[in-house]
């Protein structure tokens, strides 16, 4: 397989991959499980015999459940470059839990564990690789569940919105370092532990403290430099 295959030149522009090679990406049958899933369809739901592990090749991925009262609740949202599904690579342990393409069609590629592990083992370098970044994923877990114990919402929302600076290259416009805005003041309550009155009423106060303007199309920090201050 060339090198100038589509699916493998995206992959290789990512650290975790980047030194794959022809014959390992083939083993890892990557052309055979790239998938294209409509907005608003579920690349899984109630995943309780699940063993795929997934990267995003383009769009954005909601990761939620359904609480005892029927309602949707999100627990992450992923973006282009990022994995989900058993990423801890263990077995049936997304009791509940579903991830559905959002706002946007999504591109995705999907491993099984067993193809996966089976490259790992092969290759210590991509296992330390992957191990760093199952554990920067855990640590922003734990982070999250700290603030929701330990901080007040505004400054649940002001480390959230952080978040979205570090993890979005954006663009520099005359209003400020500027992303475009995927969630809604619902999504953002759910994911921070507040409600969407609240999260509204805080935004409004950080738009007066000239932080940061929000609306439907993007989100722009006015001070870039000084967020992590907040």
């Amino acid at each position: 397989m060339s090198t100038d295959d589509p699916s493998m030149l995206l992959i290789k522009n990512y650290d975790l991959w980047c030194h794959l090679s022809e014959e390992e990406y083939k083993d890892l049958k990557v052309q055979h499980h790239v998938i294209e899933v409509p907005k608003g369809e579920y690349i899984y739901f109630e995943a309780y015999n699940h063993n795929k592990i997934y990267f995003v090749k383009e769009g954005t991925i909601k990761i939620g459940y359904i609480d005892e009262g029927g309602n949707e609740k999100i627990k992450e949202i992923i973006q282009k470059g990022e994995l989900f599904g058993q990423f801890s690579l263990e077995r049936d342990n997304l009791h509940g839990e579903f991830a559905q393409a959002y706002k946007n069609n999504v591109s995705i590629c999907a491993f099984t564990i067993d193809d996966f592990e089976k490259l790992l083992k092969n290759r210590p370098d991509l296992a330390l690789r992957y191990s760093k970044q199952v554990g920067a994923k855990l640590r922003n877990i734990e982070n999250r569940l700290l603030n929701l114990l330990n901080k007040d919402v505004k400054t649940r929302l002001i480390h959230f919105l952080g978040q979205l600076v570090e993890q979005n290259l954006g663009e520099n416009t005359a209003e400020g370092f500027c992303i475009p805005n995927f969630l809604t003041h619902e999504d953002i309550a759910s994911l921070i532990g507040s409600s969407r009155q609240t999260v509204t009423t805080m935004i409004n106060e950080l738009e007066i403290e000239g932080i940061l303007s929000y609306n439907r199309q993007e989100i722009c920090f006015l001070d870039v430099k000084n967020y992590k201050s907040w």
